[in-house]
């Protein structure tokens, strides 16, 4: 099988109002589509502008894709060639990441930093819908207040992730919010609350508070070093779809649960793409950043569906949905 054209769309989907309000533009996304001599094509998307991958995009005209090792190539293009092999044999792309442990990934509804009383109106949103946590880019500054109104507004069962972005910065204010925070019971998890740069400040931190500590990071040599610091409780992972299975592996290994941001505020090209490689990792318990949901319109027609806060594994072959070409060709710059 034969590949016979590349295709890179630069496209610009709005955020939802009320964070459009704060990021009219969140970061370029370009999606990749890979046409073959057999009438099969497969799907990608990556965090950049179309000109950075044009030339490895036209590299891969006249290849053969089952010539091709998917593994070696740039995540998307991965993606892709992955999505073409399960078309072909009728499989889906969690079967190329080894057996299926669950049938449903948990998801995040997502907030930029906002003023307390939108995020509240945000988290009732997100509660009506049927999410259970909310990710929320965390400030010092408002933080109690911001938690005190979500949990009027969205109610007890719903829960915070308290992503700071390390702008809590230092061990004695992350320790005063927490202890300011902890009495909600509504605190999911401190993310990243303070500078990386010293995991003895995560490992302290974890006994000044009950909340769980947890660091969002990538490559496995990182997750090696916090786990061997004891100062994590859980991890956020990113990166590549087999470096991410290598961190994983090794929180697991640990005890540590983990949920992933492939994509983060993506479409539902990678979304799908991460919750075919979540839905084989034991470990990823916790929801995910993956959040195509936050924008005002999405690429897929089909194939991709929250339901309660879950996405449901697409079970069609390859990526198992279907892409809108009406939607990419709207909102295309390049």
């Amino acid at each position: 099988m034969k590949i016979t054209q590349v295709d890179l769309y630069e496209v610009e989907i709005p955020p939802i109002p009320p964070i459009a309000k704060y990021m009219p533009k969140i970061y370029d996304i370009t999606l990749c589509r890979v046409q073959t001599d057999e009438g099969i094509e497969g799907w990608g998307e990556y965090q950049g502008t179309r000109s950075a991958q044009e030339g490895t995009a036209q590299a891969y005209i006249g290849q053969d894709v089952f010539g091709l090792d998917p593994f070696a190539q740039p995540d998307a293009f991965t993606c892709a060639l992955l999505d073409i092999t399960g078309r072909a044999y009728g499989i889906p792309v969690h079967r190329f990441f080894g057996p299926k442990v669950r049938d449903e990934v948990p998801v995040s509804y997502w907030s930029c930093p906002m003023e307390p009383h939108e995020t509240a109106a945000q988290a009732e949103v997100g509660a009506g819908l049927g999410f259970t946590n909310h990710k929320l880019k965390a400030r010092s500054w408002n933080i109690v207040e911001t938690v005190r109104l979500i949990k009027e507004a969205a109610g007890p069962d719903y829960t915070v992730g308290v992503d700071p972005n390390t702008e809590f910065k230092y061990l004695h204010t992350a320790t005063r919010l927490a202890e300011q925070l902890e009495p909600f019971g509504t605190v999911a998890n401190f993310e990243d609350p303070v500078l990386k740069s010293n995991l003895d400040w995560y490992r302290l931190l974890r006994e000044k508070t009950h909340i769980p500590q947890a660091l969002h990071l990538g490559p496995p040599a990182g997750v090696l070093a916090a786990l061997k610091a004891e100062c994590i409780d859980y991890v956020n992972l990113g990166g590549s779809a087999q470096s991410l299975r290598k961190s994983a592996a090794l929180a697991e290994a640990a005890d540590v649960p983990c949920w992933v941001q492939m994509g983060g505020l993506c479409l539902s090209i990678l979304a799908a793409y991460s919750v075919h490689v979540q839905c084989t990792l034991p470990n990823a318990t916790l929801p995910c950043d993956e959040l195509p949901h936050m924008r005002i319109t999405d690429v897929a027609k089909e194939g991709l569906t929250i339901k309660a806060g879950h996405f449901l594994v697409p079970d069609g072959p390859g990526l198992g949905i279907t892409v809108d070409m009406d939607v990419i060709e709207k909102y295309r710059v390049a």
